[in-house]
């Protein structure tokens, strides 16, 4: 709560002093101030004033229920809660259209930036988990490029992938061996990627991802998917599968 009130905060200063430009800074100071939970039990009265007009609106939008989740998630490499929950939702999304369920599903670590909580989940909690205007893209590559993309993978320590995925990775980050639905990757054969439109770019090095044969738009936010996802199931849950291992 606490950032969202300092962020429309911030916003409404920067908003005043752009219709002031009247008036000149003679001095300023600064303090570094660590915002944490514990500033929402000492809330500053001016602040919740010049906030209050807006917090109607934000909380309409942050707080409707989606579900619940079993446990606390978070991200990071080479495999975590999030990440493994977050790549499987990529392949239950992959159907929107009518397309069968990819053979893959791929987040990358970094766009997930916030943790997700145990008990209820409210759609701000997406929000924040998934800010961005990242879409859910279908992408039909080559075994070739296939093998590619998790040399990439290995090259970076990790990232969300579905459990269909099985990749093995050496401590100076070379890929040993990857597998889908316990199969090893033929390259001839083509397969699907359900993923972000910004790694489909090849974005966060996963080059591999710009030489897909085809493209196919879902139509959908990648935090859409995820709202979907939660209000289907209900409640959602997460485990560490050792899709992604790096050998000692």
């Amino acid at each position: 709560m606490i950032r969202k009130l300092l962020f429309l905060f911030f916003f409404t200063v920067a908003s005043v002093c752009l219709q002031a430009q009247q008036y000149k800074v003679h001095s300023s100071k600064w303090k570094r101030i660590e915002v944490t939970s514990d500033l929402d039990a000492k809330p500053d009265s001016q602040a919740l004033a010049i906030i209050a007009p807006y917090k109607v609106s934000v909380d309409s939008v942050m707080s409707p229920v989606l579900g619940m989740s079993r446990i606390s998630m978070n991200a990071r490499r080479p495999e975590s809660l999030l990440s493994n929950w977050a790549a499987d939702v990529m392949v239950e999304g992959s159907t929107a259209t009518g397309l069968p369920p990819a053979d893959m599903g791929l987040v990358n670590i970094g766009g997930l930036r916030n943790n997700m909580p145990e008990g209820i989940v409210r759609r701000g909690d997406i929000l924040l988990i998934s800010p961005f205007e990242n879409s859910l893209v279908v992408l039909e590559i080559k075994g070739t490029h296939l093998m590619e993309l998790m040399r990439n993978i290995a090259a970076v320590g990790g990232e969300g992938v579905s459990r269909s995925v099985k990749i093995v990775i050496s401590k100076d980050r070379k890929l040993i061996n990857a597998t889908i639905n316990g199969k090893k990757i033929s390259r001839k054969r083509t397969y699907t990627i359900a993923t972000l439109d910004y790694l489909a770019e090849g974005n966060d090095k996963m080059y591999a991802l710009k030489k897909a044969k085809k493209r196919h738009e879902i139509g959908l936010k990648a935090r859409e998917v995820m709202m979907e996802s939660v209000v289907k199931n209900r409640i959602i849950d997460s485990k560490i599968e050792g899709r992604i291992i790096i050998e000692n």
